[in-house]
């Protein structure tokens, strides 16, 4: 077997046809239980640094602050604040939506870090920064463990 070292990116080579690369994607240590946690339960947790007392949604291993093992997983609750928006007017593909969607950075109140996710039930001109907001969870029996099992997030009334 020769070990070749390419110094000269002109001098390439390449592998034609097709190759598979098989893999599985996991979402990780805290993401698994985070996403099982939405799915069987309908509850956002997060995972707090009896450190620096800070509570990571979504969870984290570690503290981003300090380095400290995270180990206690809590219930944060639904609600959160919009810190930031944007409304699609066009779809992925670039074809026109027949209505707008409106995006929002919604931060877990209590907590560090946020959560992207859709708003719904709100009439676009009402969506503001700092508007507080709660999730809709799916029907238990239509969740498949992702964020999308939240439907979307709505105003509090």
């Amino acid at each position: 077997m020769s070990i070749e070292k390419i110094s000269d990116p002109r001098q390439v080579r390449h592998w034609p046809g097709h190759m598979e690369a098989d893999y599985i994607y996991t979402h990780g240590i805290a993401g698994e239980r985070f996403f099982k946690e939405i799915k069987e339960n309908g509850r956002i947790t997060g995972t707090r640094c009896k450190h620096c007392n800070l509570v990571y949604v979504p969870p984290r291993i570690y503290c981003e602050r300090c380095f400290e093992k995270l180990e206690e997983w809590i219930d944060v609750g639904t609600k959160g604040t919009i810190q930031t928006f944007t409304v699609a007017y066009v779809d992925i593909d670039g074809s026109k939506l027949k209505q707008p969607t409106t995006y929002a950075m919604i931060k877990i109140n209590g907590t560090n870090g946020g959560l992207l996710h859709k708003i719904g039930e709100a009439n676009l001109k009402d969506v503001k920064i700092g508007m507080q907001v709660e999730a809709v969870f799916k029907p238990k029996e239509e969740r498949e463990g992702s964020v999308n099992d939240i439907k979307h997030f709505k105003p509090v009334k």
